[in-house]
């Protein structure tokens, strides 16, 4: 049961996601639109989602770069959960994602127990990576315990293997680190990327994972393009998307109608429809 009193809609089935990038929030560097201006513009990328027929909106304080390494500051948690809850209460039967940059699982976790998200996306989850940010060490054990402490174990947690913008500390078979999400993290879905924001992902990386992780949820969570879809079909259970929703392509804009209708509608017409709900 969520803290706002109603249990949150299952995420493991939403194949289809797209990424909300907030602009600024107040406090980070770029900040500059009031609030009452980026929850409208958070509401309206929703209203796009779910009418182009998403099963999954992410939300994620894409906008506040440089990221803050581990804990980000309350300002951000309130912004975020003003947004996540004017979402909830616009949409209440699209599913949320909440994403809490650099790596903010205990502010992620916290946020989609109180507006009830289904899932929330962690970068690093296990071992320590080599970032822009520094180094950041993942915590499954703390994150754990906080979705028990919450009562929110129907919140999925969404890791990252071999996260994009970072390198191991030292280098380890993808297969092995994807294992431990499974085995030894407890996660509820992996997800693959590239190099980078808006970067595709090299197909053997994701067979890898796939041969190291069964039937666990597998998600492409970065550089899909309409034209890639047909490819991945055969080797994930869904997408995230979030630069190819923009109307240039570039990550961080508002969702642009006609990019997310169009990505939504390729998605449909190659991944099997006994695996994308509705």
């Amino acid at each position: 049961m969520s803290v706002s009193g109603a249990p949150p809609p299952m995420a493991t089935f939403s194949r289809l996601v797209g990424v909300i990038h907030l602009p600024p929030l107040p406090g980070s560097p770029l900040w500059a639109l009031p609030m009452r201006a980026i929850v409208e513009r958070t509401v309206e990328d929703a209203r796009i989602l779910e009418g182009a027929g998403y099963h999954l909106a992410m939300i994620e304080n894409f906008g506040d770069t440089p990221f803050i390494r581990h804990k980000v500051p309350p300002v951000t948690i309130a912004a975020m959960t003003a947004c996540a809850e004017a979402v909830r209460s616009a949409f209440p039967r699209l599913p949320l994602g909440i994403n809490v940059l650099r790596n903010d699982a205990e502010a992620a976790l916290s946020i989609a127990a109180v507006v009830g998200a289904a899932c929330i996306r962690v970068n690093v989850h296990t071992g320590a990576r080599v970032t822009d940010q520094g180094i950041i060490e993942g915590d499954a054990a703390s994150t754990l315990r906080t979705r028990r402490a919450l009562s929110a174990e129907a919140v999925n947690i969404w890791a990252d293997v071999d996260v994009k913008h970072s390198a191991p500390l030292a280098p380890r078979p993808v297969a092995d680190e994807a294992s431990d999400l499974i085995t030894r993290a407890m996660v509820d879905a992996i997800l693959v990327t590239g190099s980078g924001t808006g970067k595709s992902i090299d197909p053997a990386q994701i067979s890898l994972v796939r041969s190291a992780t069964g039937n666990a949820p597998l998600y492409v969570a970065s550089g899909a393009r309409p034209e890639d879809l047909p490819a991945l079909a055969t080797l994930c259970d869904g997408v995230i998307v979030g630069s190819a929703l923009r109307a240039n392509g570039v990550a961080g804009g508002p969702v642009n109608i006609a990019a997310a209708t169009t990505f939504a509608k390729a998605f449909r017409a190659v991944f099997p429809r006994d695996s994308v709900p509705g």
